[in-house]
Formats: C-alpha cells, sequence, structure tokens
C-alpha cells in the first residue's frame, strides 16, 4: 500500500509518499518546503508568517510528491496527517488540506501525533528497531524519553520540565551572534573549542526522576555572556559552544542510559531535529557501547520535519484500525 504523509506543525511544508511492502518500508519521495530563510531576518518562527506560507506551498509539495513518487492520488490507499502537537495556524492548513484531499477521493484518513511521527522515522532505516524500544525525541520544541511498546504505542517516561533542548541551543547561538537556525553551527563551533573551558549545570535533574531541566543551563551560559561583557572581556564564542554542547549531550546521555537501566532494553532509538547533533550521536553511541545496546538514528534528511516519518506513523495507525473523519481538527498542545 502506498500512504501520502502531510507535515506543516511549524515551519516546514512536507509532503512524502510511502510504500509498505511485505512488513518493510520504503521512501518513494519527500519533498521539504523550508521557511528557514523567511524565518532568519526574525531570528526564530513567526506562527503567523508560517500558517501564510503553508497555504502558498501546500497544494504544489503534495503534487511534487505525488510526481516523485510516480503516482497520483488515485494511488494512494491512506493520507496521513500530522494533528498535533505544533502552531496551531501552521497544522490546520495540513489538517483542512488533508481533509479536503481523502474525503473528496474516498481515502481513508490516518491523524497523526508528531511526536511519534518523529519515533517512526527509525521505521524507515534498513534495520528498524524491533518493539519494545527505549527512545529519546529531541527537538526545538520538545525534549522526551519514552518506552516504545509498539510504533503506535509510547509510553512517556520523562520530559523536560521546561526548555527543550533546541530551543536552549537555538538561543545561546542566537546571543553569540550565529544565525539561525542555531543547532547545526553550534555543533560545528563546538570543535573548535575547549569543552572544558566552562562550567555549566547539567540539565539532568538530580533526584529519583529521569526528567529534564535546560532552562538553568540556558540562563547559565546567558549570564557568563553578559557578565563578560560587563568587565569588557571576551569570552571564546568556541569554547562557550563547545563547554554548553557538552553539558547538553552529558546531561542527556546520563538519562539515556539511566533509562535503559530502568526498561532493561537493549536498543536506544534517537530521533527530532537535534538527533542531528554528531556531539549528541557520539555520546549516545559511547553509552550504547557501555550498555551493550544498539543505537538507532534517522539520516539527517529524517531528522528535521519531515513527511517521510509521518507517513510512516500512518501506516502503522492505520494497521491499528485509526481513522479520522470529517470531524477532525488540529491541538496545539
Amino acid at each position: 500500500m502506498k500512504i501520502l504523509g502531510i507535515e506543516s506543525s511549524c515551519d516546514e511544508t512536507a509532503a512524502a509518499v510511502v510504500e509498505a511492502s511485505g512488513g518493510s518500508l520504503k521512501i518513494l519521495s519527500n519533498v521539504v518546503a523550508s521557511q528557514i530563510e523567511m524565518h532568519r531576518l526574525w531570528g526564530g518562527v513567526v506562527p503567523e508568517l508560517a500558517g501564510r506560507a503553508h497555504i502558498e506551498k501546500i497544494s504544489e509539495v503534495c503534487d511534487n510528491a505525488l510526481k516523485d513518487a510516480g503516482c497520483s492520488v488515485k494511488d494512494i490507499d491512506a493520507i496521513a496527517v500530522t494533528s498535533s502537537p505544533g502552531l496551531i495556524g501552521a497544522l490546520l492548513v495540513g489538517v483542512n488540506f488533508a481533509k479536503c484531499l481523502a474525503f473528496s477521493h474516498n481515502i481513508p484518513l490516518v491523524p497523526v501525533e508528531h511526536v511519534h511521527a518523529h519515533l517512526c522515522a527509525s521505521a524507515l532505516l534498513e534495520e528498524s528497531p524491533k518493539p519494545p524500544f527505549t527512545a529519546l525525541a529531541v527537538s526545538g520544541g520538545h525534549t522526551a524519553i519514552y518506552l516504545g511498546e509498539s510504533f503506535t504505542r509510547f509510553t512517556e517516561l520523562a520530559s523536560t520540565r521546561d526548555d527543550a533542548a533546541g530551543e536552549a541551543f537555538d538561543k545561546v547561538a542566537r546571543v553569540i551572534g550565529l544565525p539561525y537556525p542555531g543547532g547545526a553551527a553550534m555543533d560545528k563551533l563546538a570543535y573548535e573549542g575547549d569543552k572544558n573551558a566552562m562550567r555549566f549545570p547539567s540539565p539532568a535533574i538530580a533526584g529519583n526522576t529521569l526528567d529534564f531541566s535546560f532552562s538553568g543551563l540556558k540562563t547559565a551560559a546567558l549570564n557568563a555572556l553578559n557578565s563578560a561583557r560587563q568587565k569588557g572581556e571576551e569570552i571564546d564564542r568556541a569554547d562557550l559552544a563547545a563547554s554548553f554542547t557538552a553539558a547538553v549531550c552529558s546531561g542527556i546521555a546520563k538519562r539515556a542510559e539511566e533509562a535503559l537501566k530502568q526498561t532493561g532494553s537493549k536498543q536506544l532509538v534517537l530521533a527530532g531535529g537535534v538527533a542531528a547533533n554528531s556531539h549528541l550521536r557520539a555520546a549516545l553511541k559511547n553509552v550504547c557501547d557501555k550498555m551493550g545496546a544498539r543505537l538507532f538514528v534517522p539520516p539527517i534528511s529524517l531528522c528535521g520535519d519531515n513527511a517521510a516519518m509521518v507517513a510512516a506513523a500512518g501506516y502503522f495507525r492505520y494497521l491499528d484500525g485509526m481513522r479520522a473523519d470529517t470531524g477532525l481538527n488540529a491541538f496545539a498542545d
């Protein structure tokens, strides 16, 4: 069967066609229209502008996804769409477009939860994890640990109590003058600095919990910069990037190790935009090697928001009998 995935939760208008055959999934097309250049002018995503851009692009993106896959809408067996969470105006564009397309062609419509879709990106790997597995979703809006009982059932074991890791990276990157989005620039700059040059608090909350807190870490970095500037001193940007990145990665790695111990799992899935961070990948690979576990990470193209992951999640939900009617709505949380 062929599944058309549609994603518009934030600043990427995306559509993809994924084919399911013999229990495996194959990406036939994966089209993404990025809004980065527009939002870069503002230093972050402007919700109203994002929604308008989705309206302008969604029809073209879906047409291109079908064309690249060598099929038409008549060949589609199910349509999967991100319905939550995200920017409400952006989500509504994708949901309403998907509803119109599905019901005008009598195609089953499957609602998808955005974070779960990120975790389902691992199902698109040539060798995918076999549930149950432990999973980490790390992005600009979410940082959480899950037990993946199946590709449709995810139990949250822990989450951030305030900011997400990706948001912290972007904020610090902006303050030290790196271009938006700052995650990739921070990743590269960190290799040029000394990770031991500055001491930052761990985002792994102390005590009997797996939860995170990135607010204090972010504030510590900003305070260090402001304090130096007030004294007329300069902080080496590379040293700050390296030290900040090390604190983020070590904190996440610590919690991942504890989660693997608690679940007894030998599989760790990493997903979300920050999964593209090479330092985090290395830290979690070390944890998995130590624990005798295997790390599953999607390629960079499937770490950020995309529709192939939505189609994958939609496939498993379709098998579980999940369907939506014309009353499907979008939810920000």
